[in-house]
């Protein structure tokens, strides 16, 4: 017995010993210290005067006036602001990441891993174009945001939807002609690959939205109208009963979460609101009544400035799909103006699809919104306000914490640009010379000196 005990106690001896070394090997917090830099945190209509911004690891701790001291013994890199504007990360509240660069036949004729590989440089992309959040709305984006979130490749963090629901003959059947119809239990190549999921009937709407949120959504994207990308559906016609629209509402809401509608006309829309929507994508041909009831209710209008210009999909003139394209952008302009006047909420997003030329366009997107708003109210919606709508996912939220603002206590996604971009927007068309820091999560992507 005299022996077990001199022996445990030359163990205790050994511990405590070991104790300040275990404690000495502890990691060190990661510090950024920003010293002179101009604020624009998200919300106001100015800058800030000469400010100092400390993070340590993600999250932004301390802003002040006066000069700040990092904490003792943290890994700290001082980026030197010499007034420079200090913002949030942007946020794309309406993206396509496994579609956005491929054209539409590659993706319908090609293996998914030619997607996910494109998708992969896409993102990185857009990462460097100064988006560090993006709503994806539609596509088998699961395996890339785990990628992104493990550290394997970069991007932006990603709130996904997984396939779109959709009924037969609707926005999202690409299934060809000579495929229909189909056999009981067939699902075409979009189906397998987990782009697009048809659904026709309460029983199969329920199954649909129950395995993309089993998968990881964080909202439910359904199709409750016409498109002009698919190939079946004139832009009037209303797509889903009102049970099928109210079955996919009430799976979302078991879960915590929501469904987001992709609808251009007042049909559509009020029906998808009547069933309890809370956010419309696109809604370029609604009504003055409609865009006021969408504000009554406080229904969201994630709309994107298309136009007939050059950041127009380009589809064959004559064609189908280019028929609808000029009949949805003529909307566009009265869209803007009725819920801009009603106090609509209004989220931005490019919704790029099938082209690499018009992804490297995201920025210019943006300073599009030039038409409709000031710069400070443009600057807003891509920040605080995109993640005001990123929060309606509740507990499906992928990523908890405070996002678009530059607050203490906020998550550390910021870009430092050279100039005042609330005086001259243009400066965020051109990143990779004015970006001269990208932070997401407090992990530096870019640094200029």
């Amino acid at each position: 017995m005299k022996r077990t005990g001199l022996t445990l106690s030359a163990w205790a001896l050994c511990a405590c010993l070991a104790a300040p070394s275990i404690a000495a090997q502890a990691p060190k917090s990661n510090a950024v210290l920003f010293e002179n830099v101009r604020i624009f945190d998200g919300v106001a209509d100015s800058l800030s005067a000469p400010s100092h911004v400390l993070i340590v690891d993600n999250l932004i701790q301390r802003i002040s006036a006066t000069p700040i001291s990092p904490p003792e013994g943290a890994a700290l890199t001082t980026i030197q602001g010499n007034g420079a504007t200090l913002m949030p990360g942007m946020i794309d509240a309406h993206t396509h990441l496994m579609m956005s660069t491929v054209p539409m036949m590659d993706l319908l004729s090609s293996d998914v891993v030619f997607a996910a590989v494109a998708a992969t440089r896409g993102a990185d992309d857009m990462l460097q174009r100064g988006f560090t959040s993006a709503r994806d709305l539609g596509g088998p984006v699961f395996g890339l945001k785990r990628a992104i979130d493990r550290g394997i490749v970069n991007g932006p963090r990603i709130w996904p939807s997984g396939a779109t629901i959709s009924q037969t003959a609707g926005h999202g059947d690409f299934r060809l002609p000579n495929e229909l119809p189909a056999r009981p239990g067939d699902h075409g190549y979009p189906e397998r690959v987990n782009y697009t999921a048809l659904a026709d009937g309460v029983p199969a709407v329920l199954q649909r939205t129950r395995e993309q949120l089993g998968l990881g959504a964080s909202q439910i994207k359904v199709m409750a109208g016409g498109g002009v990308s698919s190939f079946y559906d004139p832009l009037d016609v209303n797509q889903y009963t009102p049970e099928e629209m109210r079955a996919a509402v009430n799976a979302a809401s078991n879960w915590g979460t929501y469904v987001a509608v992709h609808a251009y006309t007042p049909q559509a829309v009020r029906q998808a609101i009547d069933a309890g929507v809370k956010v419309i994508e696109h809604g370029q041909l609604l009504d003055e009544p409609t865009l006021k009831l969408m504000a009554e209710k406080g229904v969201w209008l994630s709309l994107q400035p298309f136009l007939d210009d050059q950041d127009s999909i380009p589809f064959p003139d004559g064609s189908v799909n280019r028929v609808k394209q000029l009949q949805m952008t003529a909307g566009t302009d009265n869209a803007y103006k009725w819920a801009k006047q009603y106090g609509v909420k209004i989220a931005w997003g490019t919704d790029t699809l099938f082209d690499a030329r018009l992804a490297t366009r995201q920025n210019a997107q943006l300073t599009k919104l030039t038409r409709w708003y000031s710069p400070a109210e443009i600057l807003r919606m891509a920040t605080s306000g995109n993640a005001e709508l990123l929060a309606l996912s509740g507990p499906r939220n992928p990523y908890p914490g405070k996002l678009g603002v530059v607050q203490e206590g906020a998550l550390a996604d910021l870009l430092l640009v050279s100039g005042d971009p609330l005086a001259d927007l243009s400066a965020l068309e051109n990143p990779q010379q004015n970006f001269r820091v990208i932070m997401k999560n407090g992990t530096l992507f870019k640094h200029l000196k």
